[in-house]
């Protein structure tokens, strides 16, 4: 792999664009399997409260009970995973906003 200095911005640019691409392509992806996903899991829900019976089989009201705990460890899990990567991303794109305020110095992103 040839190695990017900040001599050959538009070799960096063109890398980045496509690293952008590459992100949106996936965000896309995401967005279709979550909301997917949100679909069934209402079809289950609304199924199985439309044949459950809450007052003659209590075994029911544990099914739902233990359902919704579990789902609510899963999405409180996924928001401390999202933060994280929200951040790590954060950082991400703070060191690429650097690498472009170094390679625009007109000494060559060299210190002093």
């Amino acid at each position: 792999m040839a190695k990017q200095n900040g001599s050959n911005p538009n070799g960096l640019n063109s890398v980045r664009s496509a690293a952008l691409k590459q992100i949106e392509r996936s965000e896309r992806n995401f967005k279709l399997a979550f909301w997917g996903a949100v679909l069934v899991e209402g079809i289950f829900f609304v199924a199985f409260f439309w044949l459950a019976d809450f007052k003659k089989d209590t075994t029911h009201l544990l099914l739902l009970l233990s359902t919704v705990a579990s789902y609510t460890i899963l999405v409180l899990g996924l928001i401390a995973l999202g933060a994280h990567m929200s951040r790590n991303i954060q950082l991400v794109l703070r060191a690429i906003e650097l690498l472009d305020e170094q390679a625009e110095r007109p000494d060559g992103g060299a210190k002093s």
